[in-house]
């Protein structure tokens, strides 16, 4: 066969362009590993893709940020685009994304995929998994399939003058939230909220003499959040037919820190104060209520809180009406409004932390005076300070509280006395108590079935009809 000129041309470009294919499907390709994953759910080795972004984002100490993506799950799928469609966009996004195919296996179901769920965090808190020892761990997630997220959605600007740390802060940050919902939802979803256990800060470093990005959104630090405490209920909300988000602990400062202006240092040790906090959970329900609004989701929200988080969320399940908390923050006008709320060990009104001596709350039995002055000469301003006081009228939002009894005594004072309140008013409340040992979050699928069936049940999950039993 003759080649002519035209002919040779057609044939070296039909060359060059498979060259070229083959070339780009290589370079492509690298970006992928995959693997096997040994899951507690199965009871043996999933298969794991992992993909990096062709434009990672990295969190403060360099770090990927990531998500791990759960498919082909044995529950419906509430998002409606496909899995390759959300996978492709989360890489889009500058996401790592490491896939676990569960390939319809029976147990990938409500309540047993929990426990892949704590065995993930705790092993990237643990600094391996997947092979992968550069996961973020304070900026990574577990999705369903069919979820995406929407990361530091900004819901509240910090005054720096209510905690004073560090002095050199004196411009306010923004506290930031993730909402994890359904992309293209077949119903719309009710949405869980909570308050991070896991302070986010401004840091000053000394060394450079500036402030730095350090200590900013640690809301999901798995040491001292999901992985600390094998917390896996948030992440486990999409199985149950939910959204879920999390915000910054409104206390915008070092647990152990804080200080009134000309006061004493760390006057606010292990507690947080109003109006301030009251204000940034009222701005975080409403950012929350306008988002999920635009993304599909039902207008019913729930709080779910634990320890500081608990007294955190707390503020929200109160019907009483201040000026003064609900016209500052963001979305003014649209309702703040909770449905409902699960509440763990927190502190909900600070007159009752002298009822007993030796009971774990001695930081605020010392320093609460330095701030407020003596209880006796100023009660009005410590009931100001607590969730207890927003609570008014049968209005309030039906509430189940857990604890184990083991814990530090003054928890199971300031729950009982909150529970007993919402009682008198006819609250619909339940308590879920000694379900595991000390300072803990519900890990069992029957614990955590009762939790996740009381949200259904006043969220109006599609997941469920069931009828929940109060006041119990």
């Amino acid at each position: 066969m003759k080649y002519t000129s035209a002919s040779f041309l057609t044939f070296n470009t039909k060359k060059y362009f498979f060259v070229l294919l083959l070339s780009l499907s290589l370079s492509l390709s690298s970006w992928a590993t995959s693997g096997k994953w040994t899951s507690q759910v199965t009871g043996g080795t999933i298969e794991y893709t992992a993909t990096e972004s062709k434009n990672p984002i990295k969190d403060f100490n360099g770090n990927y940020v990531t998500v791990v993506y759960l498919k082909n799950l044995a529950i419906k799928k509430i998002g409606r685009n496909s899995i390759k469609k959300d996978v492709n966009w989360l890489l889009s996004e500058g996401y790592r994304v490491i896939e676990l195919n569960y390939s319809k296996n029976s147990n990938a179901k409500v309540l047993k995929i929990n426990a892949d769920i704590i065995a993930i965090n705790d092993s990237i808190a643990a600094g391996s998994f997947c092979g992968f020892k550069n996961c973020s761990q304070y900026k990574s997630y577990v999705l369903f399939e069919g979820y995406r997220i929407a990361r530091d959605v900004s819901y509240f600007i910090d005054n720096p003058k209510i905690y004073n740390t560090p002095e050199q802060y004196i411009v306010g940050d923004s506290l930031h939230m993730d909402i994890i919902y359904p992309a293209n939802p077949k119903v719309k979803v009710p949405t869980i909220l909570s308050f991070s256990y896991s302070n986010s800060y401004a840091n000053y470093d000394s060394n450079k003499g500036i402030l730095t990005d350090a200590y900013k959104d640690q809301r999901l630090n798995l040491a001292y959040s999901f992985a600390g405490f094998n917390d896996s209920f948030l992440e486990g909300a999409p199985a149950n037919g939910m959204a879920w988000a999390i915000a910054d602990h409104p206390k915008y400062c070092p647990w152990g820190k804080g200080k009134p202006v000309n006061g004493a240092n760390d006057a606010y040790k292990s507690y947080e104060a109003n109006p301030d906090t009251a204000q940034k959970v009222k701005s975080a329900i409403r950012t929350l209520r306008a988002f999920g609004n635009k993304m599909g989701l039902s207008d019913k929200i729930g709080i779910f809180g634990f320890s500081r988080g608990s007294t955190a969320g707390s503020m929200a399940i109160g019907d009483r009406k201040v000026a003064s908390l609900e016209n500052t923050g963001f979305h003014i006008g649209i309702s703040d409004d909770v449905q409902a709320a699960a509440l763990g060990p927190g502190v909900f009104d600070y007159t009752l932390i002298y009822n007993k001596s030796n009971d774990g709350d001695k930081n605020m039995e010392l320093r609460c005076p330095w701030v407020w002055g003596p209880l006796e000469e100023n009660r009005a301003l410590w009931e100001s300070m607590g969730s207890s006081f927003l609570v008014e009228t049968a209005a309030t939002a039906p509430t189940l509280f857990f604890y184990n009894t083991d814990d530090d005594a003054y928890y199971e004072d300031q729950i009982i006395n909150l529970k007993n309140k919402l009682d008198q008013l006819a609250v619909p409340t339940t308590a879920l108590i000694n379900y595991g040992k000390g300072h803990s979050i519900p890990q069992t699928e029957a614990d955590l079935n009762i939790l996740y069936d009381f949200f259904k049940n006043y969220l109006n999950s599609p997941a469920s009809n069931k009828t929940y039993p109060t006041n119990k």
